[in-house]
C-alpha cells in the first residue's frame, strides 16, 4: 500500500507505469554520465595539445610564420564536425569517437596562439568561472520540466548574427564592437548549454542500446563546444595579457 501511495503521488497511474518511468531515468542518467565523462576527456585533450604548443616556441614559430596554417586547421575542424553531425550514424564507435578526439586535439593546436596571449592566471581564473557557469546551466537544462525547444530558434539566429558580427569585426577591429561581441557571446552560450543538455537528454531517452556510444559523442561535441566558445567569450572579457 505504502508502495501504491508513492506512485499516485508522483502522478503514476500504475506500480508498472512507474517503474518504466524509473527505468528510463536511470538509462539516460546512465547516457548522460558518457556524455559528460567524452565532454570532460575532449577538454582535456584540447588543453594537453595547447599547453604542448605553448611550451614549444619552435611549434609556435610555424603557426605564426605559416599564415595559411591556422586557417587550414581551422578549416579541418569545422569540416569535421559538420561530417560527424552528418555521418555518426553510418560511422563505428571507435571512428565516432577518435574523430571528435582528433577535433579536440586539433582545436588545442588552434587555439594555443590565443592562449599564448593571456596570463595563466588569468586563464585559470576564467577556466573555473566557466566550469561553474556551464555546470550551473546544464544542470538547469537537465532538470527543468519546461519546454526550451522556443529559445532554440532564437539562440540559433542570434548565434548567426554573432558570427556574422565577428567576421565584419575582423576587418573593422571596433574595440567596443569587440567588447559587445564578448559579451553577447556569453548570453548566447549560457542559453545554448541549457538548451543543448535538454536536446541529448531527449536524445538519450530515445535511443537504444546500440546507439549510446554514438549519441554519447554527439552529445559530449555539443557541450564541448558550448563550454569553448563560452570560455573563450569570458577570456576576451576577463582575461589579462601578457
Amino acid at each position: 500500500m505504502d508502495n501504491w501511495n508513492n506512485y499516485n503521488q508522483n502522478g503514476y497511474q500504475t506500480a508498472v507505469q512507474a517503474e518504466n518511468e524509473w527505468a528510463l531515468q536511470r538509462y539516460v542518467s546512465s547516457v548522460m554520465r558518457r556524455v559528460y565523462g567524452k565532454m570532460t576527456l575532449g577538454l582535456l585533450v584540447t588543453a594537453i595539445c595547447s599547453l604542448l604548443m605553448v611550451m614549444n616556441p619552435a611549434l609556435m614559430n610555424i603557426l605564426f610564420s605559416v599564415r595559411p596554417m591556422i586557417f587550414i586547421l581551422f578549416a579541418v575542424e569545422i569540416g569535421l564536425v559538420i561530417y560527424l553531425n552528418a555521418r555518426i550514424e553510418k560511422m563505428s564507435n571507435a571512428t565516432a569517437s577518435a574523430m571528435f578526439y582528433l577535433y579536440s586535439a586539433l582545436n588545442g593546436i588552434v587555439l594555443a596562439p590565443i592562449f599564448s596571449f593571456y596570463t595563466g592566471s588569468s586563464i585559470a581564473l576564467t577556466f573555473a568561472i566557466t566550469a561553474g557557469t556551464f555546470g550551473a546551466m546544464t544542470i538547469a537544462g537537465y532538470v527543468t520540466k519546461n519546454d526550451l525547444s522556443k529559445f532554440g530558434a532564437f539562440l540559433f539566429m542570434a548565434l548567426i548574427g554573432l558570427i556574422i558580427c565577428s567576421l565584419v569585426n575582423l576587418f573593422m577591429h571596433n574595440s567596443m564592437m569587440d567588447w559587445c561581441i564578448s559579451i553577447a557571446g556569453v548570453v548566447i552560450f549560457v542559453g545554448l548549454t541549457a538548451w543543448d543538455t535538454q536536446m541529448i537528454k531527449r536524445m538519450c531517452a530515445e535511443s537504444d542500446s546500440t546507439m549510446v556510444s554514438k549519441v554519447a559523442t554527439l552529445g559530449a561535441l555539443r557541450l564541448y563546444l558550448d563550454f569553448i566558445n563560452l570560455f573563450l567569450h569570458l577570456l576576451r572579457i576577463l582575461g589579462n595579457r601578457n
